[in-house]
């Protein structure tokens, strides 16, 4: 059950700014804004779309493939997805960049100020998806702008059925080039923001979109989520967390668990609990890649909270 993640590789500096920044930030003097944040708390995950997707794949025992490109710097993250026994051939290190890297300085009201280096991610385009063989199922994810409509015309002429998750890249699309993906892909992902602008940007509502997929997946957050398929809409309750620590990488958790389910073949209602759930167990724990699962602990929270077995 081969995969293949299209997306980025980035390393995630987490900062936190113990008071509020509107204590220090006054909206008359915005123009000449010069702040400084004594930050005591900081540290550094392993991140990135296509790193988060491939992480929670592995744990389900799929075979996630990932397509990046990284920095010079990416020493540290090929050791762990090597030790973790994740395919690493089709991420290619781009001389003199930096790995994808953000910034993100949070107070304590959780609000986050964000500063993004794309670095070597901006040359996405320079893998091609006829280099990977045997894929089943494949996802294009945020990217590099030109690496994601390369990568979507790609599989759509090699007939690979693939999944369209915009997230944070859909800002750099006009409406005929998201409509363009969204016809070219066979499956649609967004959370509840994203299904909004697409809508606003395509100037079609979810029931017209859907009618372009094989299935649309709205995230909802604490609300569960609603996978449009086949002319209905399946609302997806959500599961039940332990904790809720860090939201990073929870729609990331989630769309693993929508390829799995597809790669085994599930119902939508099935595949969406499964994948609704993993996004409650990653909100657990802090960063993207930090939580643990055996397929028996899985199997039993499934049943817990949904009344039924896993197939």
């Amino acid at each position: 059950m081969r995969a293949l993640i299209c997306g980025s590789m980035a390393y995630d500096t987490i900062m936190v700014f113990h008071d509020r920044f509107k204590h220090h930030i006054l909206p008359e003097q915005i123009h000449i804004l010069n702040v400084s944040f004594l930050v005591p708390d900081m540290r550094r995950e392993f991140g990135g779309c296509a790193g988060n997707i491939a992480y929670n794949l592995k744990l389900l025992g799929a075979e996630p493939v990932i397509m990046a490109t990284v920095g010079e710097d990416f020493g540290p993250y090929a050791e762990r997805l090597q030790g973790l026994g994740i395919d690493t051939h089709h991420i290619r290190v781009i001389p003199k960049t930096y790995t994808a890297q953000a910034f993100i300085t949070t107070d304590i009201d959780d609000n986050q100020i964000t500063a993004f280096h794309p670095g070597a991610m901006n040359l996405a385009h320079a893998n091609h998806v006829s280099e990977a063989e045997d894929i089943r199922l494949a996802i294009v994810s945020p990217d590099g702008r030109q690496g994601m409509v390369e990568h979507a015309t790609q599989l759509e002429e090699a007939g690979i059925p693939f999944i369209f998750d915009p997230g944070q890249g859909m800002p750099l699309f006009d409406g005929d080039a998201l409509m363009n993906f969204v016809r070219q892909a066979d499956y649609l992902t967004l959370n509840d923001y994203e299904a909004r602008l697409l809508q606003e940007r395509t100037g079609r509502d979810l029931a017209v979109l859907a009618r372009e997929v094989r299935a649309l997946v709205v995230t909802l957050g604490a609300q569960g989520s609603e996978i449009h398929a086949d002319g209905s809409v399946h609302r997806i309750p959500p599961a039940r967390a332990t904790a809720v620590v860090d939201p990073t990488g929870c729609g990331d958790a989630y769309r693993a668990g929508l390829i799995y389910g597809i790669l085994q073949g599930w119902d939508w209602p099935t595949t969406g609990r499964l994948a609704g759930l993993l996004g409650a167990i990653k909100i657990a724990s802090r960063g993207g890649q930090n939580h643990r699962f055996d397929w028996a602990e899985l199997s039993e929270r499934f049943r817990q909270a949904y009344g039924y077995h896993l197939p």
